[in-house]
This record gives structure tokens, C-alpha cells and sequence, in this order.
């Protein structure tokens, strides 16, 4: 694989960072008044699919005018490798060791294991603190009606995809709407008359239309770039195949094309999946250009946090390819893997006159941060017990930062896998199921962010120092458990 040079884009970080040294300093925690908060979150999205990040095939000029205007944190980690928990982890302000949600757990017919809602959690905080809270995209942690139902997490409003399994196709048959059910005609799991991800779009926009005259939280978990590969055949899919030419088709199996015998949770076949993945990317990139020009149409650009960022690494699912694009640039490893191109993300932050314009943080920091960050920002209480601190500090360029004694992941599926970061040094565990195949890792990624050396074997009392502290993360959990000994009694 071959890597992306991050250098120069540095030099533009540090030449912005110059520019605004000589401008008015960012304002204190005292002078804020509650600003409308957009969080743009991408499904998949690889650390190195971003053209000012050096993405060499795929146009993204408004994130990359983004990242100009804002900060941008190359130290930011995903709540876990996949969807649900990663979610989990930003909505609760808990690491996957404690968090409720902690892998995709499906449930039928429709909807996956839901989120209690006892628990106070981000949006139920910027609720109480007067703002209109809205989700538009995907959600995953609660079908309608149970615990998990958005609508009982903290949102006014929802809409799209309650399911992430039926977030794998882009012409659904419906989406919901709150608890209303919303049927697309034309589209009927055979043809392709809506895409889904449009409509969403233009819920979002309205969203920010109706609620221009108060504090607003707005939630855009995007489910692009997703797979299935699928995008309308409009200009952009257009200049992607001239981009590519003919490319290898991707073929599906059984039921993964629309039609009568298709299965919802497959992936269609793709003539141009390399167009097409880039078409995906760069549609996100003007749905973000969208807002940005909403936000400045009615005047609220100068009161708004926008935040971007994606829910873990780049897939291999449905025909794409990451390693063609360099999706996760100089990381080893994918969604699933906590390796750091599994959990390590892009992040922009931009709030003008608090965030300096063009500036670059290496704070490590990860999703269960947010509700802390938030909770400062509107001067709600923090709940106790959580796993996250507040980063407020480093967007404000101030240098009393707290920081995290070390952070922490675990994965439930393909054998079970735990990872813990201190210091530069990480702890990857793999099998941890199964004690008779588990395997340990240990990396320094201060001299290796590849994760290329093995240094378990040198390091031993590194490694035991790490190992006690992925025993005393990991929180038994009654429904996800990674060790037989968590029964159901617990």
C-alpha cells in the first residue's frame, strides 16, 4: 500500500496557524451563548479519503475549506471499529468497556439491541439545556418503540434509518420519521426510483430552516460511504467514470441485487465500484457544503460549532477498495480492526472566534470526549462516572488540558479483540474468546504509527502495565461478553 505524505498539508496548517497568531485571540469559556452544534458523522469513511489530507483520486473542496476555517485533530479515535457501539460510545460519553451498546447486535425483524433510557446522555443533556435536538441519518442503537427509540434518547426530532441493516441499501423501501413509518414509491426493495441519502438531506436542511431562531443540536450521521456502492446516475457518478474508464464490475451473490429474491442486508453488484465509491465521498463532501451555505444563508455561521468526523475506518465490504484509494493512509488495518486504521478518524472542528482558523492538534482525544465537551460548552452538569474529558481547553488554544491516563477499545466479533493506547505505546489483544489462541501485540506508535513491529517480546513490563489496564476497563456486560465466565447473572 502506498502512503499519503501529510506534509503538505502541515505546511498550510502552520502558515494558517501564523496568519492567525497576529488576529483576535479565541474567547474564554465565560463569553459563550449557547451556539447551534452540527455533527456531521460519516459511515466508514477512511483517515485518508480527504483531499487536503492528500487523497489523490477524490474531490472534497468544501471538507477541505473546512479544515482551512477550523481545527484539524490528528489524534482522534472512533468510539469502537464498527457502527453501533461507536455511536454508543459518542452518545453516552462511554468507552466500549462500560458503554451499553458495545457491538452490532441485530434484532428482528428490524432494529438492533437498544440503548437503555435511564441513562443521561449527550442529547438528553443539550435537551435540558434548551436546545432542539435532531438526528437525520442513521441511528442503530434502538428500534421505534423501545428504549433505544431516538425519540426516548433526547431528539425532538429523527429521520432515516432506524436500522443500520437496512441502512446497507440506499433505495429503501421506507424510512421512518420519528415513529411514522415513511414509504418511498418506486423504489419497493426492486427498483431505484428515492435515494435515501438525498431525502435525508433535504430533512436536514429543513431541520435547520424551522429551528433558525433557537439553540439547535443537530446529529447527521451520514451512512455514506457505506457499502453497498450506489449512488445516482447524475454529474458527479458521470465525471468519476471518466475519471476510471472501465473498471473490474463488482458482483454480488445471491439476493444482493434489487429484485424479487433480494436480501436486505447484502450488497448490490457494481459495474463501477471505483466511480461510484468516489461519487459517494465527494456527494458527502457538497452535503457538508449544503449545510455550510444554509448556516450563512440565514446568519447562524458565526454561532455555530460544526464538527466532522467518521464512525471508524475505511471497509472492505460491497466491492470497495481501500487500498487502491489509500483510504487509511499510513495506518494499518480496516473496519474491525484496532489497529489505528480501524479507530483512528479525521476530525474538523470550526467555531468562529473560539477555534483558530487553520489550526492542528495532536490532543488525543476520542468519541466518548464529546458529551463532556458539550456538556462545558453549555454549562450543563457531567454526568458521573463517564469515561470522557472534556477537550474544550485545546479548541479554545488554551493549555490547561486535561488528558486521558490512557484510552481503551474492545470488539466482540471475529474472536473477540481488546486495545489500549498510553503514552505512545498500544496494547492490541486478538482471540481474547478463545485464552488458548489469544494473542498479544504490543506497538509504539511514536516511532511506529504503521504498527509494523511487534515489541511484546522485548517490552514485557510495558506489556503488563498495558494488560492491567484493559482489566480494569473492561466492565463485564450481561448481553456482550467477551469472556465465558460474564453469564447472564450478572
Amino acid at each position: 500500500m502506498k502512503h499519503l505524505s501529510l506534509f503538505p498539508f502541515f505546511l498550510v496548517i502552520c502558515f494558517l496557524n501564523l496568519l492567525a497568531s497576529c488576529s483576535t485571540p479565541p474567547k474564554t469559556e465565560e463569553e459563550f451563548s449557547n451556539p447551534n452544534i452540527v455533527f456531521i458523522l460519516a459511515d466508514d469513511l477512511g483517515y485518508g479519503d480527504l483531499g487536503f489530507l492528500g487523497q489523490q483520486y477524490i474531490e472534497t473542496p468544501n471538507l477541505d475549506h473546512l479544515a482551512k476555517e477550523g481545527m484539524f485533530f490528528s489524534n482522534h479515535y472512533a468510539g469502537a471499529p464498527v457502527c453501533a457501539p461507536s455511536r454508543s460510545a459518542f452518545i453516552t460519553g462511554l468507552h466500549t468497556g462500560h458503554t451499553p451498546v458495545r457491538g452490532n447486535f441485530e434484532v428482528q425483524p428490524e432494529g438492533q439491541y437498544p440503548l437503555p433510557d435511564t441513562l443521561q446522555n449527550l442529547s438528553k443533556i443539550l435537551k435540558d439545556a434548551g436546545y432542539v435536538t435532531g438526528a437525520f441519518g442513521k441511528w442503530g442503537l434502538g428500534f421505534v418503540g423501545t428504549s433505544g427509540d431516538p425519540i426516548r434518547q433526547g431528539f425532538d426530532q429523527f429521520f432515516g434509518y432506524n436500522c443500520q441493516r437496512y441502512a446497507h441499501r440506499y433505495y429503501p423501501a421506507y424510512l421512518w420519521d420519528n415513529q411514522e413509518k415513511i414509504n418511498l414509491p418506486g423504489n419497493g426493495w426492486t427498483e431505484k426510483s428515492t435515494y435515501a441519502p438525498d431525502m435525508i438531506q433535504e430533512k436536514t436542511l429543513a431541520f435547520i430552516e424551522e429551528n433558525q431562531n433557537a439553540p439547535f443540536f443537530l446529529f447527521m450521521p451520514i451512512v455514506m460511504p457505506h457499502a453497498e456502492l450506489a449512488a445516482p446516475d447524475d454529474e458527479l457518478m458521470k465525471k468519476y467514470r471518466v475519471k476510471f474508464g472501465e473498471e473490474i464490475p463488482h458482483i454480488g451473490g445471491k439476493g444482493s441485487d434489487y429484485g424479487d429474491d433480494m436480501v436486505i442486508p447484502a450488497y448490490q453488484s457494481q459495474a463501477y465500484p471505483h466511480a461510484t465509491f468516489a461519487a459517494m465521498v465527494e456527494r458527502i463532501d457538497q452535503y457538508v457544503g449544503a449545510v455550510m451555505d444554509k448556516l450563512e444563508e440565514l446568519g447562524l455561521e458565526e454561532n455555530t460549532i460544526v464538527i466532522f468526523t467518521s464512525d471508524n475506518g475505511a471497509h472492505q465490504e460491497g466491492g470497495a477498495d481501500p487500498d487502491f484509494f489509500d483510504s487509511n493512509a499510513s495506518f494499518r488495518g480496516y473496519k474491525r480492526d484496532l489497529y489505528e486504521g480501524g479507530i483512528r478518524v479525521p476530525l474538523i472542528v470550526k467555531w468562529p472566534g473560539k477555534v483558530q482558523a487553520g489550526s492542528h492538534s495532536e490532543h488525543p482525544s476520542a468519541f466518548w470526549d464529546w458529551l463532556p465537551t458539550f456538556a462545558e460548552i453549555t454549562g450543563s452538569e457531567v454526568p458521573e462516572g463517564i469515561d470522557g474529558i472534556s477537550f474544550l481547553p485545546t479548541l479554545l488554544g488554551n493549555e490547561n488540558q486535561s488528558k486521558h491516563d490512557f484510552l481503551y477499545w474492545e470488539f466482540h466479533e471475529l474472536g473477540g479483540r481488546q486495545a489500549v493506547l498510553k503514552d505512545g505505546w498500544k496494547l492490541v489483544k486478538l482471540n481474547v474468546k478463545d485464552p488458548e489462541k489469544t494473542q498479544i501485540e504490543l506497538f509504539n506508535l511514536n516511532e511506529d504509527v504503521s504498527e509494523s513491529t511487534d515489541l511484546s517480546g522485548k517490552f514485557p513490563e510495558r506489556v503488563k502495565e498495558l494488560e492491567a489496564l484493559i482489566n480494569q476497563a473492561h466492565q463485564p456486560n450481561p448481553v456482550f461478553r467477551l469472556f465465558s465466565s460474564e453469564g447472564s447473572d450478572q
